[in-house]
């Protein structure tokens, strides 16, 4: 192996890779037992909207979550299409290798795809980091890219360095390097994670990335303090403490507790409807039964929730599932 990227495994690293390995090995356990991770769905929304809000997205978790379901969202065309490509990615995610850099190529073209006219291409001249308005970083020049990112894929091929730490590497090499004239950041975080993913497929859908925008400021501090020291471990060490956090904070969500009348609410939903329009399609009369028997359980368990929730009482009021509330109903159709 020619090229090693430079980085110092330090004690707080390997602590941070121990601590991980053993959320990870009980989070595979309890998803086992429970069947599947029932917040897959919900943290693909998370993932997509943290990392492209670091880019300065603004489309919300609703929004994307919408534009999944194939409805029409009021938004910037360029938001909108970004969070498109970035789901249409995420279909193609279990099908790349991590080392192959045709790979990375076809993901970018389509993470880019209507963005940029290189989408899919190394770029052909020079670029920086920004970090607001502040130019954080200098990448190499264009004609040096092919090779700096043969090299990287070389070493990661043949690198038995833990998973944890080369995936933070690479993604570290990935930005000093920014192959591409556009759609660096948020290509970096989506090879972390596949890279994650290869060594265990419960990181396909962790939402890191979204925690990542909760601390961009320290995510940029520290990319500049890895190209200050050359040496990419103030990183390493950060993003692991990224990924530990997202592990510590998801949990397997095993289908929720529903009474019969709350399960006949749910099924009886469709797209957004009043009060007196649920109660009818339920065939029930008494208004008081209805809302504390139906109504209430359902928004008390998070399974619906109002259209105007600053406005409880306002007639124009209505309901509609939520991403839980929809999560519960394919349970109970596949069982």
């Amino acid at each position: 192996m020619k090229y090693r990227p430079p980085f110092t495994i330090t004690p707080q690293i390997l602590n941070l890779v121990a601590g991980i390995s053993e959320v990870v090995g009980r989070l595979t356990a309890l998803t086992q037992q429970a069947g599947a991770l029932r917040l897959r769905r919900i943290n693909r929304v998370r993932t997509i909207h943290g990392s492209l809000a670091i880019e300065g997205n603004t489309l919300s978790e609703a929004q994307i979550t919408a534009i999944l379901d194939g409805q029409r969202v009021i938004a910037p065309p360029r938001e909108v299409q970004e969070v498109k490509n970035a789901l249409a990615a995420y279909d193609f995610f279990g099908t790349w290798r991590p080392a192959c850099e045709t790979d990375v190529l076809e993901a970018h073209r389509i993470l880019m795809s209507g963005l940029i006219d290189e989408a899919g291409r190394y770029r052909s001249g020079g670029v920086g980091v920004m970090a607001g308005q502040r130019v954080v970083h200098m990448a190499p020049p264009a004609g040096r890219v092919p090779q700096l990112m043969g090299d990287l894929f070389s070493w990661l091929a043949a690198t038995d360095v833990h998973p944890l730490i080369a995936a933070s590497v690479f993604h570290y090499e990935f930005e000093f390097i920014h192959p591409f004239a556009d759609g660096n950041g948020r290509m970096g975080r989506l090879w972390q994670s596949l890279i994650l993913a290869h060594w265990n497929p419960l990181f396909a859908d962790m939402p890191v990335e979204s925690l990542v925008f909760d601390h961009q400021q320290n995510y940029y501090q520290a990319l500049q303090e890895s190209s200050g020291q050359a040496d990419s471990a103030p990183f390493v060490t950060f993003m692991l403490q990224m990924i530990l956090e997202t592990l510590s904070t998801v949990t397997p969500q095993v289908t929720p507790q529903v009474t019969p009348q709350v399960g006949e609410l749910l099924a009886a939903m469709r797209a957004e409807m009043s009060r007196e329009v649920l109660q009818s399609a339920l065939g029930l009369r008494d208004r008081k039964s209805f809302r504390e028997r139906y109504l209430r359980p359902a928004l008390d368990g998070g399974l619906i929730e109002m259209t105007l929730p600053a406005k409880p009482s306002s007639r124009l009021q209505k309901y509609r599932l939520t991403e839980k509330g929809r999560q519960f109903l394919a349970d109970q159709a596949n069982e």
